[in-house]
């Protein structure tokens, strides 16, 4: 597509024909098919580089089939009152996005019905719903999407009640209309409805796979989502200073730091000078432009926009999600904090896992692969660590479980490092137990499991506010995972032909496996959102694992004490059977609070000094033998206790499997 912008374009000047919006969905509800055929409709994408999920650039995203990355895109559509007798009916507008193609915008333009539709593709999994909320921020309006086969599921809810705070248009769609029965689009339809307070005929059906409907619902956003207006906290005397927001950047070895903006004052030009509040850093734009998906110099971004600026930067650390990009401001020398658009909160990570690469020295190769693996997650946070086992790694910091997978698989396929990791942990607010005399410690957060003291006055555990959707013959399978599960505050609530769950649950539980036992007792119909709630008293003690009598870091975790005699004895269990035997027997133990509550032996191995009676020879000289054996195995051991225990990064990794 090669469209020429020039300055007296109608378009590129006015908003009034810009539509932000995003589509929000419960994960598989069909997002990124119903996206394609956006792209197929306006021509963004021809057909015969068309690929299913197109907007889902990671091959991951691809195998696991749920979008991981948002993914921003420019479309240009003309509403299908702009007839054949203007000469350019519905079919004939993708002319204008074909190879070699240079037709002027300002013809285009001359009329009401020519639209720039920037979509924002979100993942749907409660762990990336920071990507939803960067999102929310940058657009007016919002497609709710329900799969007509699934009817409304949790995060659907969780999506409504984040659209609906941030004051977005929001429109209802229930989506896979080809494969559904029509009992289950009504039902479909009556809840989505009934949940926006709207009439069922402002619902509206598509399939994203074939197609049926999409249209339709582009001339929905168009009239329904208003346009993008400007902020109105900007003084007379610097009303020529342009801002924009920061919603998500990439790195690019040769442009440096790419942020992805919305326009809400101003407009950004190539070679100016830039700003970013936040981090207090100047550049220059090197290049602007939009997502039609990949990255399309313009040389301008007008107010309303939604686009990119190659900043030059060469740190990823000097940009923050979030933060307010300027320019203009070169008569300023002060105050710039009154710029600050107003926002979403900084994520912060829950859930704490270590990695540390399996050869030592891919050491700097992981720092660069998270440095910019942050650039593009900014929900990333990591520190420098040290195991005494496995080296030197990184503490990393994720919004919950699967948001951890996912980075050590893209560190695995993108930069082609393999690690080994901790076990997920949350952190705890823990108060140290004083000695007689001494004045009350203060509360400190402990994220390490090894720093967590076997002693204290009083610990507080992170929790989570629940909402499982199940239908209603499910209920008592969901409800029996109470045996699993520290749930409390348990209440439920009928919506149509199932049953929401709310209750409370420790974060530290909900890590552990929760959606996919969930899946199992609900035969995959049960579905699961969260939030973080605060911190409440906890009843958790730490376990340790020691391999003949040294303890292993990485092994250590926090554990309900209920669960902590199962878990150790499950746990020298397993590493028995995974530790290779060495010439002296080895000493399993996991301990807790100072006591040792289980124990396995790894024998030595053995060898045969022959057989009496068979080999022959002299029974004296076999026993000079055999005491030499001892004394050597005995002097092995004690090396081993005063030397460092290696354990294998394979042992790890089986170990620390779900």
């Amino acid at each position: 597509m090669d469209i020429v912008y020039n300055s007296n374009s109608t378009m590129s000047k006015a908003s009034e024909n810009i539509r932000n919006f995003l589509i929000t969905a419960h994960i598989d509800h069909g997002k990124s098919t119903l996206a394609d055929r956006m792209l197929e409709i306006t021509g963004t994408i021809e057909k015969r580089s068309m690929k299913p999920q197109f907007l889902d650039q990671l091959e991951l995203e691809r195998e696991r089939g749920i979008t991981i990355k948002m993914a921003p895109v420019r479309m240009v559509y003309r509403t299908r009152s702009f007839g054949p007798e203007a000469g350019f009916g519905l079919e004939d507008s993708r002319i204008v996005n074909k190879p070699n193609s240079r037709l002027q915008i300002t013809k285009l333009a001359s009329g009401p019905t020519d639209h720039i539709l920037n979509l924002i593709d979100t993942p749907g999994h409660s762990d990336f719903a920071y990507e939803v909320s960067r999102a929310l921020a940058a657009v007016e309006g919002a497609v709710l999407l329900v799969d007509a086969t699934q009817g409304i599921q949790a995060q659907t809810l969780a999506n409504f009640e984040n659209a609906r705070k941030n004051k977005l248009t929001i429109i209802g769609a229930v989506n896979k209309i080809d494969v559904a029965t029509p009992e289950q689009i009504e039902n479909s339809i009556s809840e989505l409805a009934e949940l926006l307070t709207c009439g069922e005929e402002e619902i509206l059906k598509v399939s994203g796979k074939t197609g049926d409907g999409a249209p339709e619902l582009l001339e929905a956003i168009i009239e329904r989502v208003p346009p993008p207006k400007s902020t109105s906290n900007i003084e007379p005397q610097t009303s020529d200073i342009s801002r924009s927001l920061v919603f998500d950047s990439l790195y690019d070895e040769h442009k440096g730091v790419i942020a992805f903006i919305r326009v809400f004052n101003g407009e950004f030009k190539i070679d100016e000078d830039i700003y970013l509040i936040a981090t207090d850093v100047s550049a220059k734009a090197k290049e602007i432009g939009t997502f039609s998906p990949k990255l399309k110099p313009t040389g301008i971004l007008h107010e309303g926009e939604i686009g990119y600026i190659a900043t030059g930067i060469k740190d990823p650390d000097k940009l923050k999600i979030g933060d307010t990009l300027l320019s203009g401001i070169s008569h300023l020398t002060s105050n710039l904090q009154q710029f600050l658009l107003p926002g979403y909160k900084e994520p912060k990570p829950v859930v704490f896992v270590s990695f540390y690469p399996e050869e030592s020295d891919d050491y700097d190769e992981l720092k660069k692969a998270l440095g910019k693996l942050h650039l593009t997650d900014s929900a990333l946070v990591f520190d420098a660590d040290f195991s005494e086992v496995l080296g030197r790694g990184f503490k990393g910091g994720f919004l919950g479980r699967l948001h951890f997978e996912i980075t050590a698989e893209r560190l695995a396929r993108e930069f082609k490092i393999n690690t080994v990791h901790s076990f997920p942990s949350v952190a705890y607010r823990v108060r140290r137990k004083a000695r007689p005399g001494e004045k009350d410690f203060d509360w400190e957060l402990i994220t390490n499991p090894k720093d967590f003291p076997d002693d204290y006055a009083d610990v507080e555990e992170p929790m989570t506010s629940v909402e499982i959707l199940t239908p209603t013959k499910y209920l008592g399978n969901v409800l029996s995972l109470k045996q699993l599960f520290r749930f409390s505050k348990i209440n439920t609530k009928n919506i149509g032909d199932r049953i929401l769950i709310t209750a409370n649950l420790p974060l530290s539980d909900l890590i552990h496996d929760l959606d996919d036992k969930l899946k199992s007792v609900s035969e995959g119909f049960a579905s699961l959102s969260y939030e973080l709630s605060g911190y409440e008293q906890g009843d958790v003690a730490k376990l340790e694992v020691l391999v003949t009598e040294q303890v292993i870091p990485g092994l250590t975790r926090i554990l309900p004490k209920k669960d902590i005699d199962r878990q150790a004895r499950s746990t020298v269990e397993k590493l028995k059977e995974l530790l290779p035997r060495q010439s002296y027997s080895q000493a399993l133990q996991a301990a807790s609070s100072g006591r040792i509550i289980a124990r396995e032996t790894i024998p030595a191995m053995q060898k045969l000094l022959g057989s009496f009676g068979k080999t022959g020879g002299d029974r004296t000289r076999k026993m000079k033998l055999w005491k030499k054996q001892q004394r050597g195995k005995k002097r092995l051991k004690e090396r081993a206790e005063t030397s460092q225990i290696k354990i294998p990064a394979s042992v790890f990794k089986e170990l620390l499997k779900k």
